[in-house]
């Protein structure tokens, strides 16, 4: 009766990554244990296999491995969104340097009895991998030497970080034949691609724009493959020697790419923390958004307007938070502050008059009065004292206590002496700014060699990646920091209901990254029909707020040379299928100019402009002249006066139209 047992979906999940790159935090805890947006980054790697259909799981660790246990039993005793249905077993030993030892040890140990998913503690994905993971299988059917399915992602991002490839596959059946990683911090001017890829292959597939977020489904040959090739250190060593020797060793790799609509990251440094972060925080990784309870089995925090997470607990007026914040319980902002683009851990006193955009507080932190903190991480417990200035990617340890009047930028603090030393593994006596605040040099905190699964190029130098504004042109995000008052003012024309406010601004996110990713229209269409079932709409008011949502694009809000009626035109191309699911009656038309109607008010280039956008739309059949006459009829003449006035020619001309039409119809009739 054996043969006819389930098989049990496995999952390998390694758990030191990228020590290097985050420290000095690394040096105090596992990198695996790091918060990030005020949930560890385990967790969201076990919530993610756990949505997969994972059944048992092996966290594999070799260092903080006492810690990661307790991490595991706390979530198992507390009830974790993840510890139902899925067994997670925490294994590892000290000799484990890197990658390939892990996966030699897993080998050794005989654990994994079939195809099984492997990603890193550090990834961020909300894809469901259980039909990557039946594709590796069909490919395995028809190719015994089917080692692997590595999964990717096509990204738009300008800002390289580490995780970027250019890959080359076969279009036929998605085999993988080059594998190039990117350049972290300049573009390539030229690619060199071996002549045998293209000439051995009739149809081969060039990708420039690929992100790698370590995620892989490998066949129970690959622990196998590491164990015979002990040059094999990550998982880059694993993809060249397979690409090099496939005839020898007579294995092949694979590829699946994930759908636009689903998000995957790697958190390999500080600057995709900040990334990654943000994207949480935008909703991009839906539904693994702070107020869902992605932890715990609970809601955690109340969503407001602006993309503004905030704990019940946490004492703090709305005015002192802009745009992007999430806030735990617990935590206490004085008057005078202001926070925007930010995490605030639990038990965070913030003092009077105080300044943070792009920054990320651990639990515990203490920020004292006139202080200015701009992209930096402050780990759990430290103080930061009076008029203190943390700048340009500042990263402050455990337990850090800053002094007074302090100006810091592009530096590592820890608060003790001894946690530096040098490749002879000799202490390092370091730099003494504090009794509790030491720095910590990036140049010689060790090799990047040394980490876990990263493939170094040599044009990097070796020094911590660090945050900064190399995000901002990724940024599709309005700045609504600093209102004016004019855009109080068209604010305050529509007054939303919170609820309507919410659904709105998840339709504008869900447009947004359909137009820039090119979505599926359908997919576009479920999304929203989820938002409007969650947030108990009626078909009036999606109606509504879908077209409101289509001009509330940042493309079209501030479009390029001004020119909003070419980003009007390129928007509709994209999302008019979207539209139109909704638009289709004469009550939906109605519905759709109303929208129109409070875009005029809101935007001075569609002001400037409504007689063509209407035409436009008219044209485009999403409006139709009775709707546009009855629309203009019940326009006030005195409040609606100046869009009356620019609407007067055009329903004019499209009355003239309709006589010119009941002329020729009884022509035609006399004619009979």
């Amino acid at each position: 009766m054996a043969q006819f047992e389930k098989e049990i979906v496995q999952a390998v999940l390694i758990a030191d990554n990228n020590v290097w790159n985050f420290k000095p935090l690394s040096d105090e805890s596992s990198t695996a244990l790091l918060p990030l947006v005020n949930v560890k980054m385990l967790d969201y790697a076990l919530i993610a296999l756990n949505r997969s259909g994972v059944e048992e799981v092996f966290v594999y660790a070799s260092l903080y491995l006492q810690d990661i246990r307790d991490h595991i039993k706390a979530g198992i005793a507390t009830y974790a969104s993840w510890s139902f249905k899925m067994t997670v077993h925490v294994i590892g030993g000290e000799g484990c340097r890197c990658f390939g030892d892990a996966m030699r040890d897993l080998d050794a140990k005989a654990l994994i009895r079939g195809n099984f998913i492997l990603l890193g503690a550090d990834t961020v994905t909300n894809a469901d991998l259980r039909p990557v993971l039946e594709q590796h299988k069909r490919q395995a059917k028809f190719d015994k030497g089917t080692a692997a399915t590595l999964v990717f992602k096509e990204c738009s991002n300008n800002v390289r970080l580490g995780n970027e490839l250019l890959i080359a596959v076969d279009r036929r059946n998605d085999r993988l034949h080059y594998h190039q990683r990117l350049r972290t911090y300049q573009k390539e001017s030229r690619y060199q691609i071996p002549l045998d890829v293209i000439l051995g292959n009739s149809c081969v597939a060039l990708h420039h724009k690929i992100l790698d977020p370590q995620i892989a489904i490998g066949s129970p040959s690959m622990l196998s493959l590491f164990s015979d090739n002990f040059d094999f250190q990550t998982r880059d060593d694993f993809v060249r020697g397979l690409l090099i020797n496939e005839e020898l060793l007579d294995s092949r790799i694979y590829v699946a790419l994930l759908p636009a609509a689903q998000y995957a990251h790697k958190v390999n440094s500080w600057p995709a923390y900040q990334l990654v972060s943000r994207d949480i925080i935008n909703r991009w990784a839906y539904p693994l958004v702070p107020e869902m309870g992605v932890y715990k089995l609970q809601q955690q925090y109340v969503f407001h307007k602006d993309n503004i997470y905030k704990s019940h607990e946490a004492q703090v007026s709305k005015v002192a938070l802009h745009q992007n914040v999430v806030i735990q319980e617990g935590s206490h902002v004085d008057s005078g502050s202001v926070i925007s683009d930010s995490v605030i851990g639990a038990n965070c006193r913030i003092g009077k008059n105080c300044r943070l955009t792009n920054v990320f507080l651990m639990a515990d932190v203490t920020v004292k009065d006139n202080c200015r903190l701009e992209y930096c991480v402050v780990g759990a417990g430290a103080i930061i004292n009076e008029e203190c200035d943390v700048s340009a990617g500042c990263v402050l340890g455990a337990k850090s206590v800053l002094p007074a009047k302090t100006t810091l930028a592009k530096t590592l603090i820890t608060s003790t002496p001894s946690t530096q030393r040098s490749e002879e593994d000799v202490a390092v006596e370091l730099e003494s700014i504090g009794p509790h605040a030491f720095i910590v040099s990036d140049l010689t905190t060790g090799d990047p060699e040394d980490s876990d699964g990263e493939d170094f190029l040599p044009q990097q130098p070796l020094t911590i990646p660090k945050m900064g504004d190399l995000l901002a042109p990724l940024d599709e995000i309005s700045d609504c920091s600093d209102l004016s008052d004019d855009e109080d003012a068209s604010r305050a024309v529509t007054p939303l209901p919170d609820d309507t406010n919410i659904f709105l601004d998840e339709v504008i996110d869900s447009l947004t990254r359909g137009f820039r990713e090119k979505s599926n229209p359908d997919f576009l269409i479920l999304e929203i029909n989820s938002s409007r079932y969650a947030y108990n709409m009626s078909l009036k008011e999606v109606n509504f707020n879908v077209v409101k949502a289509v001009f509330g694009m940042q493309s079209i809000v501030e479009p390029a040379n001004d020119n909003v009626l070419v980003a009007i035109n390129a928007a509709f191309k994209q999302l008019g299928p979207v539209v139109s699911n909704y638009i289709k009656s004469e009550d939906a038309m109605m519905d759709c100019l109303k929208a129109l109607e409070d875009v005029y008010e809101e935007n001075p280039l569609v002001r400037e402009k409504i007689s063509q956008i209407v035409h436009y739309l008219y044209d485009k059949d999403f409006v139709s002249e009775d709707a546009i006459q009855a629309w203009f009829e019940q326009l006030d003449e005195e409040e609606h006066a100046h869009l009356r006035q620019s609407l007067a020619k055009l329903v004019a001309w499209l009355d003239q139209s309709s006589e010119e039409e009941d002329d020729d119809d009884d022509d035609e009739e006399e004619d009979d």
